[in-house]
């Protein structure tokens, strides 16, 4: 995740979805061997159907923390994302890293679903690798995944784009060719594509080319990944959602979701149990070590699973959540569970860097500013404001955007405009910061959003 966008007040108009020419790739015999697709589902090689029940883990950000996979199955999950770096923006994670995190989830009877981070929204962020260079990585490390098909997915790249709308015109052809690659480079495991949008898929993108993505790839062994933040507010968009992959027998899976999000709330109660209902697999955001203001999607404070927060205590022990619907993989087990089980209960970015900003004096504050999504005539902001090394008791905030573009709707505090210039102040409950606290002051604007970040001058009271 990046911490993902969100398009408040937008219903997204579903645009006719062109024509996608499949590449022509090696006529490879699909193969039941390993994790793999069939009619819409996901089963194990040995035709046990698998219903990934799991967490994220940001390893690249964290290599040291690597009771963290022990933990996480301790606590009844049968499966960890992972999160990995190509190179392109973080820390390379190589070979042996690699081999490393898999023998650690092997250890821990979890599946891996494996995952390059540094593709994160694509089209808007700056530094953002392609799907093409994710491919790259993958084959570089291939020797660490060749023999891995029965306890790996393959996720080609994290929300590999953001709203950019022309950028996003070629998320299709772009992820046909991707898969292409990995097929002509003998990799025959599952392969995991996730959603545009900062993996949203708000304008029904992935949604609405995944029949021409999952024929395209020669061992019909593709399967889809949302991520559910603020978009999906309401339990009736997260059903919709969902239904529309499982009406097509095409295999979907809830990559990424949080309990709320700086986005907006999020509907984690239908997202669990609508999961549960369909039988779709799910992977909640993050096991530990969120920063930039998102640390409330901490699963467990502090590597700690003993110490879940409120989010991990929702996710783990809740209903339809992973202990009460979770079943370990076969392959750890040696057994084969009964093909229709009775459900056990009856039927919910990846941290973004902080920004550092120049040290401001004693008892001071900092502010940026960065656009979260836009679209036609509008556009969601967040202004983090920082304080510095003395505690605040309030804060005020000003900066000045392009004429015509105003502010009409703010959360986490009041941001009002007066022509171009708009002050925003804080609220009642995130007013007074720690040195070095932060908190953040979300908005709708209209109008064009900027290009350039605004300057933001904090004062604080």
């Amino acid at each position: 995740m990046n911490l993902t966008r969100r398009l408040t007040g937008v219903v997204a108009a579903l645009a006719a979805t062109a024509l996608l020419l499949p590449l022509s790739g090696p006529a490879l015999a699909a193969t039941d061997d390993g994790i793999h697709v069939e009619d819409g589902r996901i089963y194990e090689g040995d035709g046990t159907e698998l219903v990934l029940r799991g967490v994220n883990h940001a390893h690249t950000w964290y290599t040291d923390k690597t009771q963290s996979f022990a933990d996480i199955s301790a606590l009844g999950a049968n499966s960890v994302r992972t999160v990995l770096s190509s190179g392109d923006r973080w820390t390379r994670n190589d070979v042996a890293d690699v081999t490393n995190v898999i023998s650690l989830a092997k250890q821990a009877d979890l599946v891996s679903v494996l995952e390059v981070h540094d593709t994160t929204g694509y089209g808007e962020q700056a530094g953002a690798a392609t799907l093409d260079d994710a491919v790259d990585y993958w084959i570089s490390i291939k020797e660490a995944l060749v023999g891995q098909e029965d306890y790996v997915l393959l996720n080609i790249g994290n929300e590999p784009y953001g709203n950019d709308a022309p950028t996003n015109a070629s998320y299709a052809t772009d992820t046909i060719a991707a898969i292409a690659r990995l097929r002509d480079a003998g990799f025959t495991h599952a392969i995991v594509v996730d959603a545009p949008a900062w993996g949203q898929d708000w304008a029904g993108t992935m949604r609405d080319s995944a029949a021409t993505i999952a024929a395209a790839d020669p061992l019909g062994n593709t399967v889809f990944s949302v991520h559910m933040y603020g978009v999906y507010s309401a339990g009736s968009t997260v059903t919709a959602y969902l239904e529309a992959f499982r009406s097509k027998n095409l295999p979907l899976i809830v990559g990424e979701f949080g309990n709320t999000h700086s986005d907006g709330d999020v509907d984690e109660d239908a997202i669990l149990a609508e999961a549960e209902r369909l039988q779709i697999g799910y992977l909640g955001w993050s096991w530990s070590g969120n920063g930039g203001g998102v640390e409330y999607l901490d699963l467990a404070t502090g590597f700690d699973k003993n110490r879940l927060s409120a989010w991990g205590e929702r996710l783990f022990n809740g209903a339809d959540g992973i202990k009460a619907t979770s079943t370990k993989a076969s392959i750890f087990t040696g057994t084969t569970p009964d093909p229709d089980p009775t459900p056990t209960s009856t039927p919910t970015p990846t941290p973004t860097p902080t920004p550092t900003p120049t040290d401001p004096p004693a008892g001071a504050c900092s502010a940026t500013h960065a656009v979260i999504g836009s679209w036609q005539g509008g556009f969601q902001g967040q202004v983090t404001v920082t304080a510095g090394p003395s505690t605040i008791g309030a804060w005020t905030i000003t900066w000045t955007y392009p004429s015509g573009t105003s502010v009409t709707q703010s959360w986490g505090g009041t941001a009002a405009s007066s022509g171009s210039e708009v002050t925003g102040t804080n609220a009642a409950w995130n007013g007074s910061l720690a040195p070095g606290g932060s908190a953040t002051l979300g908005l709708i604007g209209t109008g064009n959003a900027p290009t350039t970040a605004p300057v933001v001058t904090c004062t604080a009271g």
